[in-house]
């Protein structure tokens, strides 16, 4: 008995309350008309992919912005993030000895969750801003008004960045022996990727047997496209109602927003809007698991969003932080062995280890973010389940908003690049640093 409009009857909590209701209900009627952005072929596609996951035959990589921007919408913004991703994939592919399942936190991701209904900017009280599709960041109080005609304008960004993902995917910018030519670029260019040289060439090595035996981009597909898919938070329900479409082959719901949706930590009651909107679509749908969720509430969650134990629907997101994960994880873990459940494992390490650095800046600690991707792989080694996948924020642009890594970020440094439009993100060369520290893991949890 479920319908789109459902969630509308329930509790909604992190979404905005319009004044102009005849606005939006124009806004409303004109996205249900446009077409969706992603397909319902697709979303089948995925979901059949992280049923892999599930089993241990694949690994997910799932990244992007903390929160997507009008302002800084380019090709080329999204050309390197896209890059980065496929450089984190091939080195993570190398070293599982899975396919890697690519999902961007991109074309859709311009709604955040705030922890406060207003902040303080300069001495003067604001409703927070709480991302382009809602309202402006700009300090002024006019520009906090949320406006339903930025959906608009959401959806045409998103639009546009679909397509050219697509374009990059498939019309050979993927490559794989020109994804890995700018890793070893990466690792031959400086001292700061020196120790990670050894795995890039193993790579390169592999490379060059496959050519000799006769197996290339030149005459396998598979080697130069790759299958890339969408995700974001389904926060503003308007925008997913309005976007939701009905799959002609099976006749079930689907959001055509994006390929995965998730809950946040702040959106996961199982009576609410965001869960109740979710429960209906088929698309795949994670749920941000932080140290407040109990027992009781996790399987309440997924009694509503997979009550048949399907395959690859659920992805739990573990974001505990270092300090907690090796407390909260195992509990969870467990509850889900003894229920029986299917479900994805993905590690989210940046949300749990946000700190306010010496000058003001929000920033996420690289030491930080790799001791709860460590802490991941060891109790899912320990508790003998299979962690499937990491999820990051993250940009292909050369910005200084985490801390730490091989290029020695301080605090002192944050000033100079930080761009975010809300959470800081491990920036091109932390990612693909990262995407090696990973490996490592990934090796070591399979002897």
């Amino acid at each position: 008995m479920w319908a789109k409009t459902n969630w509308r009857d329930k509790p909604r909590v992190q979404m905005p309350v319009y004044q102009d209701q005849k606005k939006l209900s124009s806004v409303e009627e004109t996205l249900a008309n446009f077409p969706p952005l992603v397909f319902a072929g697709e979303v089948r596609n995925l979901k059949e992919e992280f049923s892999r996951v599930s089993r241990g035959e694949a690994f997910m990589l799932q990244g992007g912005d903390c929160a997507e921007s009008f302002s800084e919408f380019s090709a080329n913004l999204l050309r390197d993030t896209f890059k980065v991703m496929l450089q984190m994939a091939v080195v993570l592919t190398f070293a599982s000895k899975k396919p890697v399942l690519k999902i961007g936190r991109m074309a859709g991701q311009f709604a955040k969750p705030r922890s406060e209904p207003f902040e303080v900017i300069n001495g003067q009280k604001l409703p927070s801003y709480r991302g382009d599709i809602i309202n402006d960041i700009a300090a002024v109080l006019e520009s906090r008004d949320p406006d339903p005609e930025r959906m608009l304008q959401a959806y045409t960004q998103s639009a546009a960045s679909v397509n050219l993902l697509r374009a990059f995917s498939q019309g050979g910018f993927a490559d794989i022996r020109q994804v890995h030519s700018w890793t070893l670029e990466s690792t031959r260019g400086g001292t700061r990727y020196k120790q990670f040289s050894n795995l890039a060439e193993k790579i390169s090595e592999a490379l060059e047997f496959m050519e000799a035996a006769g197996v290339s981009s030149n005459n396998t597909q598979s080697l130069k496209k790759v299958d890339f898919y969408t995700s974001h938070e389904a926060l503003l329900l308007e925008y997913e109602e309005a976007l939701c479409r009905i799959d002609s082959l099976t006749g079930k719901p689907v959001a055509g927003s994006g390929h995965m949706l998730w809950v946040g930590d702040r959106t996961r009651d199982p009576e609410g809007a965001h869960v109740e909107f979710c429960r209906g679509v088929e698309n795949p749908i994670g749920i941000k698991c932080g140290p407040t969720l109990e027992k009781e509430q996790l399987l309440k969650l997924v009694d509503k969003l997979n009550p048949t134990n399907e395959e690859g629907r659920l992805i739990l997101i573990s974001r505990y932080g270092s300090e907690k994960v090796s407390e909260h994880l195992p509990k969870l873990i467990r509850i889900v062995k003894s229920e029986g459940l299917n479900v994805v494992w993905c590690c989210d390490p940046m949300h749990g280890n946000t700190i306010k650095s010496k000058n003001g800046f929000k920033t996420r600690p690289f030491g930080k973010v790799l001791s709860e991707v460590k802490s991941f792989f060891a109790i899912h080694k320990t508790e003998d389940t299979y962690p499937g996948g990491v999820h990051f924020e993250m940009t292909g642009k050369d910005v200084t908003e985490c801390i730490g890594g091989s290029q020695e970020i301080q605090e002192e440094d944050l000033s100079s690049r930080y761009h975010t439009a809300c959470d800081p993100r491990l920036n091109a060369s932390q990612s693909l640093e990262l995407a090696f520290l990973i490996a490592e893991e990934l090796q070591k949890f399979e002897k």
